[in-house]
């Protein structure tokens, strides 16, 4: 193997300054009229639909230096995905469970952060 094998783009994650939880709310789902995906997401997120992608949005203190934004992509095999980044040395960290999916993250040499998933077959 010598690459990571990805199908798709499946979400972004922005942040938004803490305590602005409602605003967001409002501006995503009636200004912009995107529907919002119910649920108890990671973090308190709020979830909409963008497109044929999801937006995960969260509030996240803005002098905090690791954030958590990032783009999320789709793996064919996150085992192998995750053999590559060890090859590699690069560090991969977890969060939490999501039911129905494998996941870990990775950071470039920039701080860039990128979450790699499997969904459950």
């Amino acid at each position: 193997m010598t690459m990571i094998d990805i199908e798709r783009l499946d979400h972004v994650l922005i942040t938004i300054p803490t305590n602005t939880r409602k605003e967001a709310i409002r501006f995503y789902t009636q200004t912009l009229a995107l529907e919002e995906i119910l649920g108890n997401h990671p973090n308190g997120a709020i979830w909409v639909r963008f497109g044929d992608i999801e937006l995960h949005i969260r509030e996240e203190d803005i002098h905090q230096n690791n954030s958590a934004r990032h783009a999320a992509v789709v793996v064919k095999d996150l085992s192998a995905a995750k053999a590559f980044l060890q090859k590699e040395n690069i560090e991969i960290s977890f969060s939490s469970v999501i039911e129905g999916r494998a996941r870990c993250f990775f950071r470039d040499p920039w701080g860039n952060r990128f979450e790699l998933i499997e969904y459950d077959k």
